[in-house]
């Protein structure tokens, strides 16, 4: 059984990741704990327990809910809402970075498109040229991305234990079939 100590230690380090994830410090504790506890909690529990205002655990509540991370179940008896994860860790981590996606890539996706297709027909600048493969990265990610979406979480982790095995695959494809590249 894991110690108070140590399920403090790891809400606290989700508050400092919080931020590179794409959400504030309390926002990252809150999924931390809701996460790490077993039981749901209501608002007034996830205050105490972070030492943070009510006010502070509502806005966090909609944050963690618009990245559709939590959802809220009811207790019989209780007139409270209780927080839980909406999901596995499989389904929590998918869901990042599908927010992630729309909140970064499809913006910069849309701004490429935008400038690439306004250039001149006969520019061949540098800067054209780097905007054309950086659209090009985003959407091949964007499409293996997709892809990725439609395995179950057994097939999706068997797919990231092989790690580098896969360019092992890759070769002997290439040695069989020929390289299309």
């Amino acid at each position: 059984m894991q110690s108070k100590n140590d399920i403090e230690s790891l809400v606290m380090h989700f508050g400092e990741m919080g931020s590179r994830w794409g959400f504030n410090r309390t926002v990252g504790q809150m999924l931390a704990l809701i996460v790490l506890t077993e039981q749901p909690l209501n608002a007034d529990q996830i205050a105490a327990s972070l030492g943070v205002s009510r006010g502070n655990v509502s806005m966090g509540i909609k944050e963690l809910q618009s990245w559709r991370l939590i959802r809220t179940q009811s207790q019989p008896g209780d007139r409270k809402d209780y927080f839980v994860p909406n999901g596995s860790i499989w389904d929590l981590a998918m869901q990042v970075m599908i927010e992630r996606r729309k909140r970064e890539m499809d913006p910069t996706l849309s701004m490429l498109r935008s400038h690439i297709m306004q250039a001149d027909s006969d520019d061949q600048s540098y800067a054209l040229s780097q905007m054309q493969q950086i659209h090009d990265l985003l959407e091949m990610f964007g499409r293996w991305f997709d892809d990725m979406q439609k395995l179950n979480p057994n097939q999706l982790q068997s797919l990231l234990k092989l790690g580098s095995s896969v360019g092992k695959v890759l070769d002997m494809k290439d040695r069989l079939f020929g390289s299309k590249d």
